[in-house]
Formats: C-alpha cells, sequence, structure tokens
C-alpha cells in the first residue's frame, strides 16, 4: 500500500491523461463510437493488468491497428460483426498463448526493438503538432505543412497555417511546457506526491477558463477541448453472436487482427521490458493469454481491440511506477472519469494533453541514447536507422519486418567470414596453413571454405582444426571429405583434427 501511494498512484495519474487521449482518439480514427475506445481501455487497465506479469507495460486501444479496423468495418457494414471479429481474435491469442508460442520475438535484434521505440517516438512527436498549435484542419500532415517543407505555394499555405492556429493553444502550450520542465527540474523530488501531468492539465484548464473568460485574443474554441458526448451509452452495440460460424469474414478479420495485436504486443513488451532498471522479463505466453482474455471481453463488450502500447508503458515508467497496480489503477480513473466526470473531462483542451505526449516521445527518442547506438558500430546503428526510417516511410508491422530482414543480411553477411582463420607460415621449402575453426560453422561459409581450398598451392600442408567448434555444418564437413580424397593430385598433405568425418553422398 505505502509503494501504491508513494509510486503507483502518481504514475497512474499520468498514465490516465495519456491514455484518455489515446482513447478517443483512436475509436475515431477507427471510425467506432469514443465508448468503444474507452471501453478497450478499461479492460486493457484493469482485466489485463490483473491477469499479466508485465510491471510497466499498459494495454489499451492501439493506434496501430486503426487502419485494420476501418477497413473491416467498411467490410462488415455493421459494428456488431466487427466486435465478433475482435472476440475470435481474443480466443485465438488465447490459443497461442496455451500453445506457447509467444517466444518468437526474442528472436528481433534488440536493435529493431530500440529502431521501433525511437521511430514511435518521432510519429507520437509529429502528429501532436496540430493539437499544439491549436490547429484544426484535418489535412494537416498531407496538404499544409508538406507543401510548406517541399516551398510549394509556401506563402499561401504559411497564411493559412496562421489563420487557423489558435494562439491561446499556443500561449497554453508554452506555458504549460514551461511547468512541466520546471517543475521536474526543481520541485519534483521536493512534492513526489504531486503528479507533474496532473498539475500541467490543471493549470491548462485554469488558463483556457481564464482565457475564455477575460482574455478574447486568446480564447479558444469548442474544437479546441476534449468532448465526450454526454449519453455514450446510446452508442453501445453488442456484438451479433448468431453469426459466428455463418460468416467467414469475421474469422479472416479476426485471424488478422489476431496476428498484428500479438506482433505489436509482442514487441512493446519487449520494448517495454528494455526501460526496466530491474531488467525482469515478461513472460509472453502468460501475457499473450491475458491479452486474448482482454480482446475477447472487449469485443462482447463493444469495444476495440486492445494492445500494449508503448507510449503509454513509457509514460508509466517515466512517471515512477514500481508495480503492476499502476496499470489497475489508470483503469480504474477511465471507468471513474466516464461514470461521473465528463463535464470536467470536456474542459481539458487538447494542446495541454500534446504537451504531455511530446514529453513521452521525447524519452523514446532522446538524441543522447541514438548516440550511444552511433558509437557501437555500424553493425548495430545501420539496423537500428533502416528501421526507424521504414517505420516513418510505412507503418509498425512493416517497417519492424524490414528492420530484421536487414539485421539478418548484417548477420548473414558477417557469419560468412567468420567461419575460421587462416594462418601461413613457412617450413623449409613447404607452404604450411593452419585452419582454426570458428565455435559454429554453418552452411553459410560453404563459398569462402571452397574459394579457400581451391587456392591452395601444390605441396602444401594443410590442417584444418575443430577443437574449439561446438557446430559444424553437414555440407561444410562434405567439402573437407570431398577435398581430402582430391588433395593427392595437387600433392597437399591434408589433415583433419577433431573434425568429424561424414560420408559423401554421390548425386548420381
Amino acid at each position: 500500500m505505502l509503494s501504491w501511494l508513494k509510486h503507483d498512484l502518481k504514475a497512474s495519474i499520468t498514465v490516465f491523461f495519456v491514455a484518455l487521449p489515446l482513447c478517443l482518439g483512436v475509436a475515431m480514427s477507427s471510425g467506432v463510437p469514443v465508448l468503444s475506445g474507452l471501453i478497450a481501455g478499461i479492460i486493457g487497465g484493469i482485466v489485463i493488468s490483473t491477469l499479466s506479469k508485465s510491471t510497466f507495460s499498459v494495454s489499451g486501444p492501439a493506434a496501430g491497428l486503426t487502419a485494420i479496423c476501418a477497413a473491416a468495418i467498411a467490410q462488415f457494414g455493421a459494428l456488431e460483426l466487427f466486435y465478433l471479429s475482435v472476440a475470435v481474435a481474443g480466443l485465438l491469442q488465447i490459443l497461442l498463448g496455451v500453445l506457447k508460442l509467444g517466444g518468437f520475438t526474442h528472436f528481433i535484434p534488440s536493435t529493431v526493438i530500440k529502431g521501433m521505440l525511437s521511430a514511435i517516438g518521432i510519429i507520437l512527436i509529429s502528429k501532436q503538432i496540430p493539437q499544439l498549435i491549436g490547429y484544426g484542419q484535418p489535412d494537416f500532415w498531407s496538404n499544409e505543412l508538406f507543401n510548406i517543407l517541399t516551398l510549394q505555394h509556401v506563402f499561401s499555405n504559411m497564411r493559412s497555417l496562421y489563420a487557423e492556429m489558435s494562439l491561446g493553444a499556443v500561449v497554453i502550450s508554452l506555458l504549460s511546457m514551461t511547468v512541466l520542465m520546471g517543475w521536474k527540474r526543481f520541485f519534483a523530488k521536493r512534492f513526489q506526491f504531486i503528479p507533474a501531468s496532473f498539475l500541467v492539465v490543471l493549470s491548462a484548464i485554469l488558463l483556457a477558463n481564464l482565457f475564455n473568460a477575460y482574455i478574447p485574443v486568446l480564447k479558444l474554441n469548442e474544437t479546441h477541448f476534449v468532448h465526450i458526448p454526454k449519453d455514450i451509452t446510446a452508442q453501445f452495440a453488442w456484438p451479433n453472436l448468431g453469426v459466428f460460424f455463418s460468416n467467414a469474414a469475421i474469422w479472416r478479420n479476426a485471424v488478422v487482427i489476431c496476428f498484428v495485436a500479438t506482433l505489436e504486443t509482442l514487441l512493446s513488451v519487449a520494448a517495454i521490458d528494455k526501460l526496466d532498471p530491474l531488467n525482469r522479463v515478461t513472460p509472453q505466453n502468460r501475457e499473450l493469454i491475458a491479452q486474448g482474455t482482454g480482446n475477447f471481453l472487449s469485443g462482447l463488450l463493444g469495444g476495440l481491440p486492445i494492445t500494449a502500447v508503448i507510449v503509454r508503458g513509457s509514460a508509466n515508467v517515466e512517471a515512477g511506477a514500481k508495480t503492476r497496480l499502476s496499470s489497475f489503477t489508470h483503469g480504474i480513473w477511465l471507468l471513474l472519469a466516464i461514470l461521473f466526470a465528463i463535464p470536467l473531462l470536456n474542459q481539458i483542451p487538447y494542446c495541454v494533453l500534446a504537451v504531455i505526449l511530446i514529453r513521452t516521445g521525447y524519452n523514446l527518442v532522446k538524441p543522447k541514447a541514438i548516440l550511444a547506438i552511433y558509437k557501437q558500430g555500424r553493425e548495430q546503428f545501420l539496423p537500428f536507422m533502416v528501421t526507424v526510417v521504414s517505420i516513418l516511410l510505412t507503418d509498425l508491422l512493416i517497417g519492424v519486418l524490414i528492420g530484421i530482414a536487414y539485421a539478418i543480411y548484417f548477420l548473414i553477411k558477417y557469419t560468412y567470414h567468420a567461419g575460421f582463420t587462416l594462418k601461413e607460415h613457412q617450413n623449409g621449402h613447404i607452404q604450411c596453413f593452419t585452419v582454426q575453426l570458428a565455435l559454429n560453422v554453418s552452411f553459410l561459409n560453404k563459398k569462402r571454405f571452397v574459394e579457400m581450398l581451391d587456392k591452395l598451392p601444390e605441396y602444401a600442408s594443410v590442417e584444418i582444426i575443430g577443437s574449439d567448434s561446438v557446430y559444424i555444418d553437414h555440407d561444410i564437413l562434405e567439402i573437407f571429405q570431398e577435398f581430402k580424397a582430391k588433395a593427392h593430385v595437387k600433392h597437399i598433405d591434408f589433415k583433419l583434427i577433431d573434425v568429424p568425418s561424414v560420408e559423401i553422398t554421390a548425386l548420381h
């Protein structure tokens, strides 16, 4: 209880202020009622944190699934069928966890996971700029800013940007950033029981009311505030259980949702584990069972698909959480908010929530961390950068897959050169070669071995030593046996030391 009061309570409030706009925004982007996003957020906090063993990860509706959700809803033409797909996806996740298939993310290089974190940080920061300046045009990224950056119609677009932005939102954003940074630097250690995010949001509400009442030039419009309908229960829709087996599209969409949600969850949990100062590792199969249970309930209750979300998890770590009670309590806050505090929530300016998210995004993509990766060498930095750029140009799933493919390319490239070491010395008139095999010798080294043996001069003495090797691929052993059988043609004294013999299979 003392730890909860000292650490997790404060962290849960921070995560609540991060999760609330995400729940609302993901719901609107997916084309579902606001209630669906809130239901997913509440279940992600209360149910999944209870079943999961992850200390810091926080689950809820994820922005990475919005396109999939919108496409599924358009295909079905009815929300009830979409919610049923979400429930079926949850059952599939539970099955994956029971079958212990959740460990495949351990094969994903850490540089790819770090690249994913940094890319999400960049995206998170960039997507807050419209809210930060009170710019209300939905085509901000595809039109105005893009044209400004490319110098196309720059003056007209700058005028449009100036006309649509809100001076009041800019002032509140700047003051909120000042309060956030100043509080963390000068007062946070002295007043640890006061969450910085809560103080910043409260200050922004007071400023917005002050501007609207007394300073007309800084007045905010209704679109600059969080908007939750008072009668959100009217939007509720139960899944249609009657078509569970009669509509194949339900199962197709469930498989897609299951795959993407599972990958995002496991990657997110792996990334959040890297932020744990105690280096604890989340049991991934248990996490799949927890996530599957949450998605099953979310679908039955009319909620969006749920994943572990890096943004919330990193905000949780940054806020000083110590146990899973932080995530659980943030779910309670979401539940209480939609039950009793809708009028108060509707007074929160979007720009202050953008400030909190920008702070979270910066912690994911700190220049100091990128510089540290750069100093580790090109084999670490290049896969990292490829992952970052790929995610920014495509999406999270495709970008991660490209990063993994590039990391595998690096692995193959270095494995090719690491099969053995060759030493040469002269013994009278005889050239002597000593080949020391590596710890693991794979088929990827075939070409290098063939080239090395082919270049051996006549009357040479060659020793191939495998005493340090744990594994030597059968293809490599066949190359040695074939060369040994023909070495006399070039009068080569060929010896295999601690290298097993194999029978050569004829191909005719």
